[in-house]
C-alpha cells in the first residue's frame, strides 16, 4: 500500500521497492513522515509557491521563505538551512530532496546581493551540501549527489595589494550543472564552470574548469578520464 502511495506521490508507475520491508520498519518510515507533512503544513503559507506535500524535518529554518518556489513532494531532512535572499530566489522542482545538514544560500554580504539558485526535478541533494548561490546555481534535473558537496559561484577580488582582499569586492560567476549527472561525494565545483548533460563527477574532485555532456572526470583539479559515450 505504501509503495503504491509513493508510486502515485511520485507520479511514476515504474517505482517499486528492491527490497522487502518489517512492518516495524514500515511503520517507523511512516511514523517520520507523517510529523515531517506536519511541518511541512506550516511552513507552505510562507513560501513563495508550493505545488504539493512538503515534508520538514527537524531544526530546519528557512529565511526569506517568501523567494522559495516548490514543486511537487519537497523533502527537507533535518537541520537543513535556506536563506533565499536574492534576485532570483531559489526554485526546487517536483520531487526534490534536500538532505540533513544540507545550507543553501544565496547572498553572502548584505551590500552584494546574490542571484539565486535553481534545483530541477527529481533532484537529491545529499547530506552536508554547502551551496552558494551569490553568482547563480543551476542543476538539472535527475541529478544525484554524494554527501559533502560544495558549489560556490562567487569569488574574492585580490589583484590590489593596497587594500585588504576584503576590500576588493566579488566577481560573481554561474554554476551550471545538467542533467541526469552524478556528482560523488566531497566534490567541489567553483565559480563559472558547467557541466555537460550526462556527466559523472568522481568523489573528492575539484573541477575548476567546464567540461562537455556525459564526462566522466575525477581529480585535483579535475581532468576528463573518458567519455561514457565510449564505455
Amino acid at each position: 500500500m505504501i509503495e503504491k502511495l509513493i508510486r502515485k506521490l511520485k507520479n511514476d508507475p515504474n517505482y517499486k521497492w528492491e527490497a522487502i520491508h518489517s512492518s516495524r520498519d514500515l511503520f517507523s518510515v511512516a511514523w517520520v513522515r507523517f510529523f515531517q507533512l506536519l511541518r511541512g503544513l506550516f511552513l507552505k503559507p510562507f513560501l513563495k509557491k508550493s505545488h504539493g506535500l512538503v515534508f520538514v524535518g527537524t531544526h530546519v529554518k528557512v529565511r526569506h521563505g517568501y523567494q522559495v518556489s516548490a514543486g511537487k513532494n519537497l523533502i527537507l531532512d533535518d537541520n537543513v538551512s535556506i536563506n533565499a535572499l536574492s534576485t532570483n530566489g531559489i526554485t526546487l522542482g517536483d520531487n526534490v530532496s534536500i538532505a540533513r545538514d544540507c545550507i543553501l544560500f544565496c547572498t553572502g554580504i548584505i551590500a552584494h546581493k546574490g542571484t539565486g539558485i535553481i534545483i530541477g526535478d527529481r533532484t537529491g541533494i545529499g547530506a552536508r551540501a554547502f551551496l552558494a548561490g551569490q553568482g547563480g546555481i543551476t542543476v538539472g534535473d535527475d541529478v544525484i549527489t554524494g554527501p559533502n558537496i560544495q558549489i560556490f559561484s562567487e569569488n574574492h577580488n585580490f589583484s590590489d595589494l593596497q587594500l585588504t582582499i576584503k576590500e576588493q569586492s566579488v566577481t560573481k560567476q554561474a554554476v551550471v550543472i545538467g542533467n541526469n549527472c552524478w556528482l560523488g561525494g566531497g566534490v567541489t565545483i567553483l565559480a563559472g564552470v558547467t557541466i555537460g548533460d550526462g556527466c559523472v563527477v568522481a568523489a573528492g574532485s575539484v573541477v575548476n574548469k567546464s567540461f562537455p555532456a556525459n564526462s566522466i572526470i575525477a581529480g585535483v583539479p579535475a581532468k576528463l578520464i573518458k567519455s561514457r559515450e565510449t564505455v
